[in-house]
């Protein structure tokens, strides 16, 4: 019977104070602001009212068809780096509608190579060097490895006409040697403007002295 009776009090003891703490719980706190004081709220493009917030966010009005048919567009160049095209875009930007950068490929030359061509075999080609030294001739390679094996260099030249003279000399000793330039693939780089109508660009008088080298031409619009 005490058990019971223990037990029942329990039970109420523990239904009372589960009451108290469902009905009795003070108030929630208030959440902390979402901005500091002072601080303008952030707000959406999405979330703006009215068509003339969205019309602010354009600098002008977009082109008609009828004012991008009378535009002229030049190309000017080639500018031999990046930075230099960066330069003339910076002084040129002012003057047109629309700049771009294009970049192409260019083959230059880097000199001249004087050259016997491969002999058949290895000792064909020590036998004709050996002939070259017995002439006097010292400044010689030959080559024994690669695509050119078995051909016989006779020097690398800067200037095309020390390299003709340097053939025209060994010519003179009774052998064929050959002269071939060396190029090289480098990239190149045009700045294409966009202009309102088809007057003359006055850009070489704003870019440095070395853009007198560079080439103006006409191209069809973008």
């Amino acid at each position: 019977m005490f058990v019971r009776a223990l037990f029942l009090l329990l039970l109420a003891l523990n239904l009372g104070g589960a009451c108290w703490l469902l009905f009795a719980a003070g108030p929630r706190a208030a959440p902390p602001p979402a901005a500091d004081p002072g601080v303008p709220k952030l707000v959406l493009l999405s979330e703006r009212d009215g068509v003339e917030d969205a019309q602010a966010e354009l600098a002008s009005a977009p082109e008609s068809r009828a004012d991008l048919a009378n535009d002229q567009c030049r190309t000017i160049g080639p500018f031999p780096t990046q930075a230099d095209t960066r330069a003339a875009m910076n002084v040129l930007t002012p003057l047109a509608k629309r700049v771009r950068v294009r970049e192409t490929r260019t083959t230059q030359t880097r000199g001249y190579w004087v050259f016997l061509p491969a002999l058949a075999t290895r000792e064909q080609a020590l036998g004709t060097a050996r002939t070259l030294a017995q002439k006097g001739v010292r400044d010689y390679y030959v080559v024994t490895a690669g695509d050119q094996q078995n051909t016989i260099s006779l020097g690398l030249f800067r200037d095309q006409g020390n390299a003709e003279r340097r053939r025209a000399e060994i010519a003179a000793l009774g052998l064929a040697p050959k002269v071939a330039a060396r190029t090289e693939d480098l990239p190149a780089y045009w700045l294409d403007l966009a202009l309102a109508g088809a007057g003359p660009l006055d850009w070489r008088g704003r870019l440095p002295a070395a853009a007198r080298e560079l080439r103006e031409e006409t191209i069809a619009c973008y």
